[in-house]
């Protein structure tokens, strides 16, 4: 079959040879053991993706052997999906105020962090293989294509742990820079390495300006069909802006076909969905957060079977001493070369200091670039250096897979932005009642303020309230709960003047009406102020008793004390 269709056919008519039950017993199989995993290892205080690779690594080709070569193959799709979401995500972090305020820092670090390694892998894979091979062109030839593929740093597993750390801040956001740009960097490197290798291993091969402007075409396609989907997502969400199914259902139906749209005419769809959340962002703000925050919870699925698909694909049993040597040598100069370059980058910007110190510790995980420059390398080298390199960034990336993500959260822990990107809403479902009550828990022994008998006189209550901070009181007769004194009759009876002094507690209560107790949550507290269309509510115990009053105005100052907090921490940061 000829046409653009050709390249997507296969990989689905490979998908569906699969018998559908068995494709469903598998997929449940990874996601069930992948989401063990992830938890094991998150209660170890290592990042779920690395728990998620390892199950991959147990029941794929290294392990188990319960997935196949085949099956891995036919879910390709899957891995496709994850890293288009995960271009869309990084896209919606490049605002055009952050690229603005950073963008000189991004591209003086990107351009170091990319270079550095380059020069560095590439003096050591030549000198220690020209040592074993003694051959100096071929030797050069795997120094250079290394050091080029070396360049690339994966974003799935980098931002899956600023995902789940809930990371905010200028490390943060430099990394979420960084990790978007700097493939495009590698595939430059890779054009220029590949020719200059071509000519010292004398094969034929397109010339370095042919190899530039397929790059320059890809790019700016992917952006072009990313962009255009993007304006066509704004345009359709503009209009279904109450329905979340709906906003779920066009956004991933726009980014979807944005992938396709890419993979029909080779383009690079991670750049394309990158392109198309960075439209939404920029030039569609006000449709954004409902896009991104229903986006973002879909894809935790998503991730699972990615990931696990990751580990399936490595085979650690491949690799011979002389690929090991120049592995463990490839990650180490990787590594140190990331370090000095981005050390040196965030020097020269005159970066914020978090950025100087930890941003190394966030470029070292390397996948879906890398594998596919190392897949490119084996069709243009195939007779020379072509196998080697496949296999030495295989048995890298089972390395670095395992270990990046650790050492990102390593970063961001250091750098003190972990739990920083915390919205409202997040505060509400972390918080109880307990937390905002006016009551005996918040003032340990001592007589709540909230909390006055039946029989107290309205000239105590009053006296009360104007030392207190509370603007409610709940009644309490022989323990048990009897009602509810709000603000508005307070009001009324500072109307009546000299009489209400001889009035008590129990003669201008209201009956309590639905209450919540101290492991209430703040959502539920909500629903509960909205259904008895009341600003306070009475906290009870077990045993009915009354413990204090809760105040939906307590409840909001709390909140926006919280988010004060968290944005002042942010400031300091840089």
């Amino acid at each position: 079959m000829n046409g653009p269709f050709s390249k997507v056919l296969p990989d689905f008519m490979h998908f569906y040879s699969l018998q559908g039950t068995q494709i469903v017993l598998l997929l449940g199989i990874i996601m069930f053991f992948g989401a063990i995993g992830g938890r094991l290892f998150q209660k170890l205080k290592i990042p779920q993706v690395v728990g998620y690779i390892v199950i991959g690594i147990i029941i794929g080709s290294s392990g188990l052997q319960l997935l196949s070569k085949e099956t891995i193959a036919a879910l390709n799709p899957i891995s496709t999906i994850a890293l288009s979401l995960i271009g869309f995500l990084i896209g919606g972090e490049l605002k055009l105020s952050v690229l603005k305020k950073y963008g000189k820092q991004f591209i003086g670090i990107l351009l170091f962090e990319s270079i550095t390694p380059f020069f560095i892998v590439g003096g050591i894979v030549t000198a220690v293989s020209y040592a074993v091979t003694n051959n100096l062109f071929v030797s050069l030839a795997m120094g250079l294509v290394l050091g080029a593929i070396c360049s690339a740093t994966a974003p799935a597993a980098t931002t899956d742990v600023l995902v789940e750390y809930r990371t905010r801040g200028p490390l943060t956001t430099t990394v979420y820079g960084i990790v978007a740009m700097d493939d495009a960097v590698a595939l430059i490197l890779y054009a220029v390495a590949s020719t200059i290798a071509s000519s010292l291993l004398g094969g034929k091969q397109l010339s370095l300006a042919a190899q530039l402007i397929s790059i320059a075409r890809d790019i700016f396609g992917s952006i072009a069909i990313g962009s255009a989907f993007g304006f066509l997502l704004s345009l359709i969400v503009r209009h279904v802006m109450k329905d979340e199914g709906r906003i779920l259902s066009f956004s991933l139906g726009c980014l979807f076909l944005c992938t396709g749209t890419c993979i029909i005419f080779g383009f690079d769809n991670i750049l394309s969905a990158m392109s198309l959340g960075f439209f939404m962002v920029n030039f569609a703000p006000s449709k954004t957060k409902p896009v991104f925050d229903l986006t973002t919870k879909f894809t935790p699925p998503v991730y699972v079977l990615f990931f696990v698909l990751v580990g399936a694909k490595l085979d650690i049993w491949i690799i011979t001493p002389y690929l090991g040597i120049i592995a463990l040598l490839y990650v180490f100069g990787r590594t140190f070369g990331k370090t000095i370059g981005a050390k040196i980058g965030a020097w020269i910007t005159h970066a914020p200091e978090t950025v100087k110190k930890y941003l190394p510790y966030c470029l070292l995980s390397q996948a879906g670039v890398a594998i596919g420059l190392s897949i490119a390398a084996g069709n243009d080298f195939p007779d020379s250096i072509g196998p080697q390199i496949l296999l030495i960034i295989t048995a890298t990336t089972f390395i670095v897979q395992l270990l990046g993500p650790v050492f990102v959260k390593h970063g961001v822990t250091k750098a003190g932005e972990c739990g920083l990107n915390i919205t409202e809403d997040d505060i509400k479902k972390n918080t109880l009642v307990k937390d905002v009550m006016w009551g005996n828990l918040k003032i340990c022994n001592e007589k709540s303020p909230a909390i006055v008998s039946d029989v107290t006189t309205i000239k105590e209550i009053l006296d009360s309230f104007s030392r207190q901070q509370n603007l409610n009181y709940v009644v309490k007769s022989e323990n048990k709960l009897a009602g509810i004194i709000s603000l508005e009759h307070l009001k009324e009876v500072l109307q009546i003047g000299e009489l209400a002094e001889s009035l008590l507690a129990m003669d201008i209560m209201d009956a309590p009406g639905v209450c919540c107790n101290p492991h209430t949550t703040l959502p539920e507290a909500y629903e509960l102020f909205e259904k008895q269309d009341s600003q306070a509510i009475a906290i009870v115990g077990d045993n009915g008793e009354p413990l204090g009053i809760l105040e939906k105005t307590t409840i909001d100052h709390y909140i926006h004390t919280r988010i004060l907090e968290l944005h002042r921490k942010i400031e300091k940061l840089g």
